[in-house]
């Protein structure tokens, strides 16, 4: 992070002049509300950016006055006001480079999410229940709610393949770092010889689209109806209210029997089977594009093992940014702040990399 603060220099100026280049566009093209209203934003937008570059530089200033003060002034009055500076100096670089990185536009969506059973058979699907109820926690500290699509238990009371709705403030902007191969390692319930056995389940995290989003033609869909299986009464198991959605062209299958009606069903499969296609479609469009721009973290890239459970150890080690916790028990009632917060810094330290580096290489040519 300081590495790129020290390039901030370069980079405002070629703000500076995007922001005087804006102002002479928004004038020229005054008569279009549209035009005025896209140029409007990214003003304001540079405005803000420069305004927070400006406001570094003053405590910077300020802090090297109190310091050359120190042996004039009371020692201890001079240290309590450099303190603050410096707190102010964080929040404000925290600030700039949160300002400075392009908004996730998913951020804000509610998600779909899949947690399907890998390799270890029982002890993989007992793992899928441990992390849905890790994240069912993490929602209720959210105030999130979850919706529970479809899921296929075992008889241990784990599950072969869970699918979820996740609704909130923010949702995908959390859970976007989930998806991935997780790997645990600890003594199975069905192990009687007492070894640690290693085990996997895949998280998907599917950001979850309007229909005007994601247009599917009703000609490329076979729905089916059948009796759903599972807890629900006598109403499960007498009528046909489970739903099974094919889309022909990809082959993409998916299922919903959690609700009451068939109706409700079909509205829950189409949604996941919306998120489905766009997430088919974003990866497309990623697997196009330059090698230097693919991003590790919230590639969705399903083959990738990002985090190990190590119960025995009581350790838990995200593999993306090399980072371990000795708090697994924590984790896995919720407690996930303190990971995201650190995948974020990364993936904020990443993108504002490049960013820096396409501004000045802008700016050259």
């Amino acid at each position: 992070m300081n590495q790129l603060l020290k390039e901030l220099d370069d980079v405002m100026v070629v703000l500076g002049k995007r922001k005087d280049q804006l102002e002479k566009e928004l004038a020229r093209h005054s008569s279009s509300p549209q035009m005025c209203a896209r140029l409007s934003k990214e003003f304001l937008r540079l405005e803000r950016i420069l305004e927070l570059y400006s406001e570094r530089k003053r405590i910077m200033k300020e802090i090297e006055e109190w310091k050359e003060l120190a042996e004039e002034e009371d020692a201890d009055e001079v240290e309590r006001t450099i303190a603050e500076l410096k707190s102010r100096l964080e929040d404000v670089e925290r600030e700039l480079v949160f300002s400075l990185v392009p908004e996730d536009e998913m951020g804000a969506r509610d998600v779909v999410m899949e947690i399907r059973a890998g390799a270890g058979g029982e002890e993989a699907a007992l793992f899928a229940a441990d992390l849905f109820r890790m994240y069912s926690r993490y929602a209720e500290k959210n105030g999130w709610s979850i919706t529970v699509v479809d899921s296929s238990p075992t008889d241990l009371g784990g599950y072969k393949t869970l699918v979820f709705l996740v609704s909130g403030r923010g949702v995908y902007r959390k859970l976007k770092y989930e998806s991935g191969v997780h790997r645990v390692q600890r003594i199975p319930v069905t192990e009687s010889g007492g070894r640690i056995h290693t085990s996997t389940a895949t998280v998907a995290v599917l950001p979850r689209m309007k229909e005007v989003e994601v247009r599917i033609d009703p000609k490329d869909l076979r729905i089916e109806t059948f009796r759903a299986s599972g807890h629900g009464g006598q109403h499960v198991n007498r009528t046909e209210s489970a739903v099974r959605i094919t889309h022909i062209p990809t082959g993409i299958v998916v299922t919903c029997q959690n609700e009451r009606s068939q109706f409700q069903n079909k509205e829950r499969a189409l949604e996941v089977l919306r998120a489905r296609l766009y997430d088919l479609l974003h990866r497309k469009e990623k697997e196009a594009v330059d090698a230097r721009r693919r991003q590790q973290i919230g590639s969705g890239e399903r083959s990738e093992k990002i985090r190990t459970y190590n119960f025995p150890q009581n350790r838990v080690t995200d593999h993306r940014i090399n980072y371990t916790l000795y708090d697994l028990d924590r984790v896995m009632d919720g407690e996930l702040d303190e990971l995201i917060e650190k995948l974020t810094m990364h993936e904020i330290k990443e993108k504002l990399d490049i960013t820096i580096k396409e501004l000045l290489r802008s700016d050259e040519r």
